[in-house]
């Protein structure tokens, strides 16, 4: 077993509690455990009305919100993740305010560190405009390796469905009844 030493790597891993971000905190976990490596597991959170807002208006009690919200949905994203049980590997978990992209970098740190980010999903040119690429963000600024994991085929499948495709395979596929079983 290795020695838990400051300067061992870990895997930091961002999480949002969306699929994609649960996907790759389950890469993450089976990479540490297949180089027993710990998994720093990181949510990242702005105030409401984002850091901009907070600067013009400070309200620590909204800040203290803040905070105790992304816990909880840290909290969630680990009980859905690995069903309530433990993960099985050295696993931290931190709620860390700040920009997720810039988060993310400053948190991996160490020279033998990962970091683990789910892929998002695909956008429009306007949409990445408005808010880039944490993913892109990492892999140009990160001080590591940064490992990107797909979208699990579940995620692609649901976005289709919102975005009105989909539908029809949907049809299809049920004997013709049609999506709600009518005739």
């Amino acid at each position: 077993m290795r020695d838990s030493g400051a300067d061992d790597g870990r895997i930091v891993v961002g999480v949002s509690g969306s699929l994609g971000s649960l996907a790759a905190l389950h890469h993450a976990v089976t990479e540490a455990r297949r180089t027993d490596t710990e998994v720093l597991a990181v949510l990242c959170w702005t105030p409401p009305g984002d850091e901009l807002g907070y600067r013009r208006t400070p309200c620590p009690p909204v800040v203290d919100a803040g905070r105790d919200a992304a816990v909880a949905r840290l909290r969630q994203a680990l009980d859905e993740a690995f069903a309530g049980r433990h993960a099985g590997v050295r696993l931290r978990c931190q709620a860390v305010r700040g920009d997720t992209g810039h988060t993310l970098v400053r948190c991996a740190d160490r020279p033998g560190d990962l970091l683990v980010l789910g892929a998002g999903r695909e956008r429009g040119r306007l949409a990445r405009l408005v808010h880039p690429s944490v993913a892109a963000y990492c892999v140009r600024h990160a001080t590591c390796p940064v490992l990107a994991v797909p979208q699990p085929p579940l995620q692609r499948d649901l976005e289709a469905l919102q975005r009105g495709h989909g539908l029809r395979e949907l049809a299809a596929g049920d004997g013709g009844r049609g999506v709600f079983g009518n005739p």
